[in-house]
């Protein structure tokens, strides 16, 4: 298996890049239409990345390219723990923390009264002072649900190692910075995708111009496989 070290070469990240996009479109998960994004923004493709995770194999194999860049050259673990956001970060964090022998644990979404929503350890969940974690989600497009699990991990005294996600779509963010300490965690993607992202309207997203309706992945089911 090509594993994905700190210091691994473009060819190594090409190769892992590669596989990730082939698991993406042999699944049916990059789908083209008019879609509503949690962002607010409208996109004409989206991916519907469960269409990947319902496949253990394929779950397995993704969480293998960040397991294989935290061990060290005894095959230990360089980290504590594995943490993921509801709701694919879960299974993530779990498979990950699996191989890597570690304890995984999720962040939920809670609504905050006239703020932005954030992310809290429940279910007595905890990570001790200093343990070193890694966060763990599946795509990227702004960042939202990673950057709100940062100030959650730091208030508990956690040391976040790396951000880690199967696909990047934010267009290069290669960096989060906490909201919380202004702290910068690098950002690690096995595949980054370009797929525009337009603000709704009929000036602004073609989609809306052809008075298509946008639908919101994931609560619809509905979505058009790429030819």
């Amino acid at each position: 298996m090509t594993t994905l070290k700190p210091t691994v070469d473009a060819a190594a990240r090409r190769a892992i890049a590669a596989r990730t996009e082939a698991l993406f479109r042999s699944s049916g998960a990059l789908r083209e239409g008019h879609f509503s994004l949690k962002s607010g923004r409208h996109s004409d493709a989206y991916l519907e990345k469960f269409q990947v995770l319902q496949d253990p194999a394929a779950t397995s194999e993704l969480c293998g390219f960040w397991a294989a860049a935290h061990r060290d050259a005894d095959g230990a673990a360089d980290v504590d723990l594995v943490a993921g956001p509801t709701t694919g970060g879960v299974m993530l964090a779990f498979e990950t923390g699996r191989q890597l022998g570690t304890r995984a644990i999720f962040a939920e979404e809670v609504a905050a009264d006239g703020g932005p929503a954030r992310r809290e350890f429940r279910r007595g969940f905890e990570i001790a002072k200093g343990e070193r974690v890694l966060l763990v989600d599946d795509i990227l497009t702004t960042g939202g649900s990673l950057l709100a699990m940062i100030p959650a991990v730091e208030a508990m005294g956690g040391e976040i190692v790396e951000c880690a996600v199967i696909v990047d779509r934010s267009g290069g963010m290669t960096t989060l910075t906490s909201p919380a300490t202004g702290r910068v965690y690098p950002l690690r993607a096995l595949w980054s995708l370009e797929l525009p992202t337009y603000e709704p309207g009929a000036a602004t997203c073609p989609r809306c111009a052809e008075g298509t309706t946008a639908i919101k992945p994931g609560s619809s089911g509905t979505g058009v496989a790429p030819k």
